[in-house]
């Protein structure tokens, strides 16, 4: 099967989407597909193919342009003319454009983005611009399959289209390389529990109340790993005299290790499709305290492999929550069920759920012939 996966970026090191785009060509170049990864280069000319060592050619098509909507206008264009000239079975589009048979928009709907945000919206053209191509692509007579997520972001979907017919809305969630995330040997015991936040943007991840939750922890230390200003958040520490508990990681190339030494990770988000961070965690063993905002704890059961919060704001439940893993007993069979959850996050089964996918575009396409 001829396979284009389009995203804007094509470095796996920015992570979520671009990792999980670049990830996704690998797996289907290895199960013998004809797999094309069209991304932009601000400094091209003309497109420019690459074969890739995993399998797969990477084509970086010109992003020329004053402004950031002016420079993804024209990858857009520019993306057209290609995919015209090298017409495919699937073109499976990480972000909006003006055509494509799959949409597979990982931070959700753009239109959502806008909802209540009237100053960040006027100076933000380019997400203005994605809401606008979104809301044509989805609102034509031919709308693609929008893979979302999970059910929580399909019921955005659901609300936000209500003239998308519910056969062009998928579930499809995140997967995990269980060949890289493994559970260690054994972890360290004694002294204070590490608590671990893996996130790149802490307001909306809510690091402020895992904070705050740490001033009725006691028997916590927590780390965060992640890129974002870490002034406010570590004058908050200070102001409420936890200081001494909480370490600011920074940026990692590799989280394992951190998934590897911590008790378990907190996630007290107000919105995640579904945060890869929770999944990696679990196939490593590890259990998780987030909420019901977050899309990936519908692969959990509350009280088994973590908790599930219904207020993200709430730092006395979360307090309570981590409180109940300081319990050595209670964590190790907390770890031993996410442990046991591991098929579950398989990323072969989820490439097979792709090419199911894949399959009835095709029958579709060719039903309309």
């Amino acid at each position: 099967m001829r396979i284009a996966l389009v995203i804007l970026h094509t470095d796996p090191a920015r992570g979520g989407a671009e990792r999980y785009t670049v990830d996704l060509a690998a797996g289907l170049a290895r199960r013998g597909h004809d797999v094309t990864l069209i991304g932009g280069d601000s400094g091209a000319s003309v497109a420019r193919e690459e074969r890739d060592g995993a399998g797969y050619t990477r084509v970086l098509v010109p992003m020329r342009g004053l402004t950031r909507s002016g420079k993804y206008e024209h990858f857009a264009a520019e993306t057209e003319r290609w995919l015209d000239a090298h017409p495919q079975d699937v073109v499976h589009a990480m972000l909006p454009m003006r055509r494509c048979d799959v949409y597979h928009p990982h931070a959700g709907l753009a239109v959502n983005a806008l909802l209540g945000k009237p100053v960040q919206t006027f100076f933000n053209p380019r997400r203005r611009l994605f809401a606008k191509i979104e809301r044509r692509l989805l609102g034509g007579a031919r709308p693609p399959v929008v893979l979302c997520l999970s059910n929580y972001i399909k019921g955005e979907v659901r609300e936000s289209c209500p003239t998308l017919a519910a056969d062009r809305m998928v579930r499809l969630f995140n997967a995990v390389a269980l060949d890289r995330f493994t559970p260690p040997e054994s972890r360290p015991a004694g002294g204070l529990v590490e608590v671990l936040m893996v996130a790149q943007d802490f307001e909306r991840k809510g690091l402020g109340t895992a904070i705050r939750a740490l001033a009725h922890a006691p028997a916590m230390k927590l780390t965060v790993v992640g890129r974002d200003k870490s002034a406010p958040y570590a004058a908050l520490a200070r102001k409420i005299g936890v200081a001494a508990r909480v370490e600011f990681a920074g940026s990692q190339k590799d989280v394992r290790p951190f998934y590897r030494r911590a008790g378990f990770l907190v996630l007290p988000t107000r919105h995640d499709p579904c945060s890869l961070v929770v999944l990696e965690a679990l196939a490593c063993g590890l259990p998780v305290i987030s909420t019901t905002f977050n899309g990936a704890c519908e692969v959990m059961t509350h009280d088994v492999h973590g908790y599930v919060l219904d207020r993200p704001d709430d730092d006395r439940a979360l307090a309570d929550a981590m409180n109940t893993l300081a319990d050595p007993a209670r964590r190790a069979a907390m770890q031993a069920a996410c442990v046991a959850l591991r098929p579950v996050l398989s990323y072969e089964h989820h490439l097979d759920e792709v090419e199911a996918i894949y399959g009835r575009v095709n029958e579709d396409r060719r039903a309309r012939l």
